[in-house]
């Protein structure tokens, strides 16, 4: 009989940790049908309600419901590494707790790696009904700026949810990066991939706990973790104003020379130099992220501390 381990990230969802299990639990006759065990695994996140408490709950009812409780909330990101981490099974999948990712899905997706012999099947949400137009906006312009910026496969719509064979899942955790943006590793480290859509599905209970802020943050570190375009960017920036700044001079030289006007205008001399000034603070700050990744991996910190595990 072979394992599957269901990797659920959880940070305070005390009403949607039963309602994960329920859900899942209806796809056990076709579990039964493939000889197929499984064990959930619960990350909660440093939670601040209830959650561990329903957790350990489910355990009490069933057994395969484990949990790896953290001392602090160290995001998402570590949750899913620590759920690659205990994971046994001879399948990994990643989902999230609040149902919007449907375990409905997983027979196709279980069926596209055992007969078609697939590496992984991800999913890839093709509308964003219910999702602020401001934030799919955003949304879609980050998809496409990876896809220009970087070589890695990174899918627009891709969600976390990902069916995956102990083979990538050992190619994952080979990567022990602290910085770390999950859905460049799935693309940086290969392997057979079948996208899967399905209409978005939105929450039924509880509240988000991603941001506008947020979620800028998290495309910013995956800017910097698979492309160093912005590091060309700043060089190009660099180059450009240096050869303006040449250009002027010569015109000013040229200017005084022949007509005999003496140089003046000192607002517009201010205005060209905070806008020299801007560009060149804005180019540091871009070498400056760039550096604090570098700074936080070389501290060798882990990247998560568990505080309790059932």
């Amino acid at each position: 009989m072979k394992l599957l381990s269901v990797i659920v990230p959880c940070y305070n969802e005390e009403e949607t940790v039963a309602d994960f299990y329920t859900e899942f639990i209806k796809n056990k006759p076709f579990f039964e049908e493939k000889d197929l065990d499984y064990e959930i695994i619960y990350i909660d996140d440093g939670s601040k309600d209830h959650t561990v408490d329903e957790i350990k709950k489910l355990h009490t009812i069933d057994e395969k419901v484990h949990m790896v409780s953290f001392s602090r909330n160290f995001g998402k990101e570590a949750g899913m590494y620590a759920g690659f981490e205990h994971a046994k099974g001879d399948y990994v999948v990643t989902m999230d707790v609040d149902l919007q990712d449907p375990p409905s899905l997983l027979p196709e997706m279980f069926r596209y790696i055992e007969e078609e012999g697939y590496d992984s099947v991800a999913t890839r949400r093709v509308t964003r009904k219910g999702e602020p137009p401001i934030r799919s906006f955003f949304a879609r312009m980050f998809y496409r700026l990876m896809h220009k910026i970087s070589k890695t496969e990174i899918v627009d719509g891709a969600r976390d949810y990902r069916l995956m064979t102990r083979q990538m899942v050992d190619a994952i955790l080979s990567m022990k990066e602290y910085n770390r943006f999950t859905k460049g590793i799935y693309g940086w480290v290969g392997f057979e991939t079948k996208w899967l859509e399905f209409e978005n599905v939105e929450r039924q209970k509880g509240t988000t706990k991603w941001s506008f802020w947020k979620l800028l943050i998290y495309s910013l570190e995956g800017i910097m973790a698979f492309s160093t375009a912005p590091l060309a960017f700043a060089s190009v920036m660099g180059i450009l104003f240096c050869v303006l700044a040449f250009i002027m001079i010569i015109a000013i030289i040229v200017k005084t020379l022949v007509f005999g006007d003496p140089t003046s205008g000192w607002p517009s001399m201010i205005c060209i130099l905070c806008l020299i000034s801007g560009v060149q603070l804005f180019c540091m700050g871009i070498i400056g992220q760039y550096l604090s990744k570098a700074y936080m991996e070389v501290k060798k910190r882990p990247i998560y501390i568990a505080k309790e595990e059932i």
